[in-house]
């Protein structure tokens, strides 16, 4: 019984947005904001995760809320440290007191530079793993997606998280050719901040924008004009103001966003050897990541690429689901170390 062994190795999802840790023989056991709160005066820390999160915009002066990664890699790193510490910890609750640190797979924007990437390995080493791998978000994500990745056939793949936005192109177990952009989801969020600001002088929060994105939000034209209440601080009066928004515009300030993602996927497609494009042709191309979820993108990206497009059928847990399964693989990535970014390096 996988729960009874001496060690289970564990494969992070570390987010710019959430940070998802997939047990081997369990699945995912942990599912929490990268958001960690800290005490200014002691500089201890307060809160972690989803209670760290709702303090978003509410917190006394005394107390900072961060958000340690940026565009899918490490803005500080003693925090991000602390913050996996804390949820591999989460992850082993249960686990036998003679137990042996883990090993953990850990992922990585396809775009990293290698300073990056060691970042990233060290905090994982520092947050109490025995060694760590990286493995490419994309395809980490293809793997979650089901997609045949270790096969001679082409696969694509465009992973759009909080901070970055991976396309890639995946044969016989490595990365083709591949994109990364930090154009995403909190993009997406900052965006519609950008635009109430601008036409109806309203400040409003990034959980409030992302409400909005959620409930109205769409890639392409709205197919009904729903519309949203939405409050805020009225930026002439200082006082709480309340206005509706209509899908509409929602959807013409996420343009940018969008059309950035729409480029992203073609210039790879441009890339991508003749016979694998073939592949891709008949196959299609596959969303994963909390933006897929974005009302309309696989229609406008099958749009302008001529191609099937198609929703993982578990887009926020794919790149967990694909980072815990290649912990069965485990061997391979000690061999092939490039496997995850090297070979993508532009």
């Amino acid at each position: 019984m996988a729960g009874f062994s001496l060690s289970q190795d564990l494969g992070i999802d570390l987010g710019t947005a959430n940070t998802l840790v997939y047990v081997k023989g369990k699945g995912i056991v942990v599912r929490e904001p990268s958001v960690v709160a800290i005490n200014n005066s002691t500089g201890e820390i307060e809160a972690v995760g989803g209670s760290a999160r709702n303090m978003i915009g509410r917190t006394p002066g005394n107390i900072s809320v961060i958000r340690p990664m940026k565009d899918g890699v490490i803005a500080d790193y003693d925090t991000t440290a602390t913050m996996m510490k804390y949820y591999i910890r989460l992850a082993q609750k249960n686990r036998s007191s003679f137990a042996r640190k883990p090993n953990v797979m850990v992922c990585v924007p396809s775009g990293i530079t290698m300073v990056e990437e060691r970042a990233v390995i060290d905090a994982t080493k520092q947050a109490g793993a025995k060694e760590a791998y990286p493995i490419a978000e994309p395809f980490a994500a293809a793997i979650g997606a089901g997609l045949p990745v270790w096969e001679p056939t082409g696969s694509m793949i465009v992973d759009i998280g909080g901070g970055t936005t991976e396309v890639a192109i995946i044969s016989l177990g490595g990365i083709v050719t591949s994109e990364s952009i930090r154009t995403a989801g909190d993009d997406m969020d900052e965006a519609i901040v950008q635009y109430v600001r601008k036409k109806y002088n309203l400040m409003i929060g990034e959980r409030t924008s992302e409400a909005i994105k959620m409930d109205i939000g769409n890639a392409g034209k709205p197919v009904e004009n729903d519309e949203m209440d939405i409050r805020g601080r009225d930026l002439l009066t200082g006082l709480p103001k309340t206005i509706t928004i209509t899908a509409e515009e929602i959807s013409n300030s996420l343009n940018d966003a969008v059309t950035a993602i729409i480029d992203a996927v073609k210039n790879t497609l441009e890339k991508t050897p003749p016979e694998l494009a073939a592949d891709i042709m008949d196959r299609g191309i596959v969303l994963s990541g909390g933006g897929s979820l974005l009302r309309g993108l696989d229609q406008v990206i099958s749009d302008e690429t001529k191609m099937p497009v198609f929703v993982a059928d578990n887009p926020l847990d794919s790149v967990a689901i694909g980072t815990g399964m290649s912990l069965d693989y485990i061997q391979h990535f000690r061999s092939h170390p490039s496997i995850s970014s090297r070979s993508t390096m532009n």
